[in-house]
């Protein structure tokens, strides 16, 4: 049995932008690539959904941490 392949975010986005194009069919660039037609699609949906954070001010969000949370921290750095 072998296990599960892991792609990298860059090879999904490629293979999205590729699905968005509309140069090839999706069962093409299946093929091409060789991952399954409903991976594409998948990627495809999870492209479209999250493009528009692309867009978004203020950049990456920081972390939410709060006073109380960070002072836990510090003391588990001291110990």
């Amino acid at each position: 049995m072998s296990k599960r392949k892991q792609h990298s975010p860059d090879f999904k986005a490629k293979v999205a932008l590729g699905a968005l194009k509309g140069e090839q069919t999706v069962a093409e660039l299946a093929s091409w690539f060789g991952v399954q037609p409903t991976m594409i699609h998948t990627w495809k949906k999870a492209l479209l959904e999250g493009a528009s954070g692309v867009f978004e001010r203020g950049g990456r969000k920081a972390p939410e941490i709060n006073d109380e949370q960070m002072k836990e921290l510090h003391a588990k750095i001291g110990e």
